[in-house]
């Protein structure tokens, strides 16, 4: 039960940073904001699959889908970071 109050917990705070990042994109329209959001709502993503993973679905192993996840969400900020920058 403390696990998964700790990977909701995880949820909760990476989607709380995309969304304060990607409101201060909206504000500010600074590039790397938006890749940066977009990372999070990806890492967002990764701890849902993990809940899922972890917790709920037991006789399914979600790794590679959950690895994949997170690499995509990494590459997003990477591809900002080099071919965006201002």
């Amino acid at each position: 039960m403390t696990a998964v109050l700790i990977y909701i917990g995880c949820i909760l705070a990476s989607a709380l940073c995309a969304g304060l990042l990607l409101r201060a994109y909206r504000r500010g329209r600074y590039r790397l904001l938006l890749w940066s959001g977009l990372c999070f709502v990806g890492l967002a993503a990764n701890n849902v699959l993990l809940l899922l993973d972890k917790a709920v679905i037991h006789h399914v192993d979600l790794s590679v889908v959950r690895t994949a996840t997170a690499l995509a969400a990494m590459l997003v900020l990477l591809y900002g970071l080099i071919f965006d920058a201002e």
